[in-house]
């Protein structure tokens, strides 16, 4: 929590030195990236913050989110309460901090909005980077209460009188203005932050290092290593032992010895089991969830709800079973190499190591067999899966329409087919569990032996032989328990891999010319024509006969146009393609003169489209929620008044007064139930509320009575820039 706030002019004092102006906002970025290890070699452009933009809090975010795009990395808004602060200086490195706007301080030298680099919190000190490159360590509180002054300041006065009139000892006056600054502030928002960070995209290696996976990789093999010497050198002193006859204290307390030494060597490969699922499960997590978000439109919408459940069930399961049979298989090929060792060192020798390859061939043999007859059960299973989600989904068009007698007849042939592959897989998996592990004691007893017979005075030899069957058992064991889940694993791959190769798709990355466009206001201002779409052509894929062929449109800036036609003759798909959500085959399609590549993600913020009915959704969550979709979030109250004022606007002032939390009201499959007319006003005010050049609604009027159309209408027309309105004749 945070204590009492230093003076304005302390902290203001030590760190404004260390502040970069924003005009040289274009050289930070690089810098703090450099600093804090995110890139390794110089950017081969210079950045720098365009003149005549307006500081504010959008502007900036778009900037520097734009800036950090061309260094490959991601700029996050943060935003912390009072009470949070302390614990997101501690984790928030590298991040740009905002010197607070309002403060109270006539010593300043400028107004120029300015900037913190935090490279990084360690040892209870912050690392900044200033505008000599050089790095400057500093005490968290310094920061803190330079960041906290907006809030502190105003309460400031408040609570010395209080202080006062209660009169607090000068001994816990500190401690108890603390308290008080915590509970009058402690909720309180401070913004102002953009944390850099690798995108999920991001080469693999480099994010490994980033979390620092090598190290806990070196740390597991060593302590796997380590448990496998201590292992052998205590059967080495049992064959000291049975070779002399010396069974004396001292050769039993050594041998309790190495093995008691085993135990933190245990602890130690624990801990980087757990570092580097942590890590792996991060990277793993956060590269399928941006791949899911880089999918096409066209690769979604041929999915059903079954084949989508599925996908996440099986992210789940390849997370689970990669891991521990990573682990698990690693520590089983370790114990195999040294049985092998083992093996040759005994009576057996180089015969006795050859049998345990030999058994070690016959298993990979029973394991492919495995692998062929599970890969052929997971897709029967995936099917039945996908099959009864689908069926679940439509159950009341099937209590409606189909006859009650032949409900189940596919399911109980999809599940007659799963059992006889189940079946197949249980035979194919009995072998591996009953017969690898304990034959291979047998086989490897068999040759001890025959070694017992022929060798019958070296019994250290024997001892020898016999650590390395068990250490055999141990290692086929473990072999096979690992290589199972890896078969899971890869099987679930087929479903999950499509999602993370996604995730790595070339994006377009827009110019800095074209960011200025979408960031400043008074430069599209300056372009008549919005939008020039000429000679399009889209057909959709499987489908040989195009759906828009030679298709021309200019919109200039303010228009309002309606476009009409019969159904299925392309309408919602112009829209599609005007919005940025689908790419023409042909043409040539320009949003104030820059094609989509040029633009990237600035096309689809500037351009908004409300589809139709059947494809608009309202998620479980707070109306407020299901409204902002597309603007920032958390919202700020101005974008809560907004939505409030939008909605009633669109006449559903009845519904806001009847919710018992108005805007916070909980709405969705299992909250608020909204009627046809209320969600489709709602979509209406969710395409307003993003603030785009252009709106395209898409038969967002159909579902309306007279009355509503009118305030519909009259409130679209009064707070969208430009209008396409799309409607049957």
């Amino acid at each position: 929590m945070p204590s009492e706030p230093l003076t304005t002019a302390q902290a203001s004092s030590e760190l404004y030195k260390l502040t970069w102006p924003l005009s040289d906002l274009g050289e930070a970025i690089p810098a703090l990236a450099k600093a804090s290890g995110l890139v390794t070699h110089p950017l081969g452009k210079k950045l720098a913050w365009p003149g005549g933009l307006p500081a504010d809090e959008q502007t900036l975010d778009q900037w520097i989110d734009w800036g950090a795009s061309q260094l490959g990395l991601e700029a996050e808004p943060m935003a912390a309460t009072y009470a949070e602060i302390d614990q997101f200086l501690h984790s928030a490195g590298p991040a740009l901090l905002q010197w607070p706007r309002v403060m109270p301080i006539e010593t300043l030298p400028t107004q120029e909005p300015r900037f913190l680099l935090l490279v990084r919190s360690r040892y209870a000190r912050l690392t900044l980077i200033g505008p000599d490159r050089a790095l400057h360590q500093v005490r968290p509180r310094l920061v803190r209460s330079l960041l906290c002054n907006t809030v502190a300041t105003p309460q400031q006065a408040m609570v010395d009188q209080l202080l006062q009139d209660a009169n607090i000892s000068e001994q816990r006056r500190a401690h108890t203005r603390a308290a008080l600054f915590r509970e009058l502030a402690g909720r309180s928002p401070l913004r102002g932050f953009w944390c850099l960070r690798l995108t999920p995209a991001a080469d693999l290696k480099q994010q490994s290092q980033r979390l620092r996976l090598p190290q806990a990789v070196g740390q597991l093999l060593i302590s796997y290593l380590g448990q496998l010497l201590l292992t052998l050198l205590a059967w080495g002193v049992i064959s000291q032992i049975a070779s002399s006859g010396d069974g004396t204290w001292t050769w039993r307390w050594g041998w309790a010895l190495l093995l008691l030494t085993q135990i933190p060597f245990v602890a130690w490969s624990n801990n980087a089991q757990d570092a580097m699922a942590v890590g792996l499960g991060q990277i793993f997590k956060q590269r399928l969830l941006y791949g899911a978000l880089r999918l096409e439109a066209e690769e979604v919408r041929q999915q059903g709800v079954g084949q989508f459940l599925g996908r996440v069930l099986e992210t789940e399961l390849l997370e689970q079973l990669a891991l521990t049979g990573g682990f698990t298989l690693v520590l089983a090929l370790l114990q195999l190499s040294a049985a092998l060792v083992v093996l040759t060192l005994g009576a057996g020798g180089w015969s006795h190591a050859l049998l345990l390859f030999g058994w070690l061939l016959l298993m990979l043999l029973f394991v492919w067999r495995y692998w062929r007859r599970r890969r052929t059960w997971i897709n029967t299973y995936r099917t039945m899966t996908n099959d009864v989600v689908e069926r679940m989904v439509g159950h009341r068009t099937r209590l409606a329409q189909e006859d009650r007698q032949t409900w189940h007849a596919e399911e109980d042939q999809l599940l007659d087919q799963y059992l006889n592959v189940s079946t197949e897989v249980d035979k194919a998996e009995a072998p591996l569990k009953a017969l690898i592990a304990r034959g291979w004691m047998v086989v490897g007893l068999g040759g001890l032996a025959y070694s017992w017979l022929f060798m019958p005075d070296s019994p250290g030899l024997f001892l020898v032989s016999l650590g390395g069957i068990l250490l055999g058992l141990q290692a086929l064991t473990n072999l096979m328990t690992g290589l199972q889940s890896v078969i899971g694993a890869l099987l679930a791959w087929q479903q999950v891999g499509p999602l993370f190769q996604a995730a790595a798709r070339a994006t377009d990355t827009p110019s800095q010319d074209a960011s200025l466009y979408a960031i400043n206001p008074a430069a599209r201002q300056e372009q008549p024509t919005f939008l020039l779409a000429r000679d399009l052509h889209f057909r959709y894929q499987g489908r040989s006969q195009p759906i828009l062929q030679g298709c021309n449109l200019q919109i200039q800036r303010g228009d309002r146009l309606l476009l009409e036609g019969p159904s299925g003759g392309g309408k919602s798909t112009l829209a599609a393609l005007l919005a940025g959500l689908r790419k023409p085959e042909t043409g040539l399609l320009l949003l104030w003169g820059f094609d989509h590549k040029t633009l990237g993600s600035n096309w689809r913020q500037r351009v908004v489209v409300a589809p139709q009915f059947h494809e608009n959704y309202v998620l479980t969550g707070t109306l407020a929620f299901n409204l902002l979709l597309g603007r920032r979030w958390p919202p700020h109250a101005t974008d809560l008044a907004d939505a409030e004022v939008i909605c009633r606007e669109l006449g559903l002032s009845d519904l806001l007064d009847r919710m018992p939390a108005g805007l916070q009201q909980i709405v969705g499959e299992s909250g608020w139930q909204l009627s046809h007319g209320e969600r489709s006003r709602l979509y209406i005010a969710r395409t307003l509320l993003q603030a785009a050049d252009l709106l395209i609604l898409d038969e967002s009027f159909a579902a309306l009575d007279p009355e509503n159309l009118r305030l519909a209408l009259q409130c679209v027309l009064r707070h969208a820039p430009t209008l396409l309105v799309i409607a049957h004749p």
